[in-house]
């Protein structure tokens, strides 16, 4: 909801993993979802697949400000982003809380993802 929300110039679009583009995605990566409990953000038009806090800062990246001052830390080591990004995904729901249902998507939301 976050990236959805501030994506005001519509640079990306949602799929699930279960949907058409995502398993091809899943096989073109050979990406084992069973391990994979992250984001993925995939450029088409670099063919690359990105994961953890560079999907993640790439994506704040192209969210406008405040939101993409964040981005900065991709001058960080890799291994160091993703223990910071571990932390907080085993984290948020104890310190943001978990929303007992989902939110109906209007036809604008629904634009936002592909199948």
């Amino acid at each position: 909801m976050y990236v959805i929300k501030r994506d005001s110039k519509n640079n990306f679009l949602f799929a699930p993993l279960e949907s058409k583009i995502g398993t091809e995605i899943i096989k073109k990566f050979n990406i084992d979802t069973e391990k994979t409990d992250s984001i993925l953000l995939y450029n088409p038009v670099k063919d690359k697949l990105t994961y953890k806090s560079t999907a993640a800062l790439l994506i704040a990246s192209r969210l406008g400000l405040p939101t993409n001052l964040i981005s900065i830390f991709l001058i960080v080591p890799a291994f160091i982003r993703n223990w910071v990004y571990n932390y907080i995904a085993k984290n948020r729901y104890k310190w943001y809380g978990k929303k007992e249902s989902c939110m109906i998507p209007t036809p604008e939301l629904k634009s936002k993802f592909i199948d």
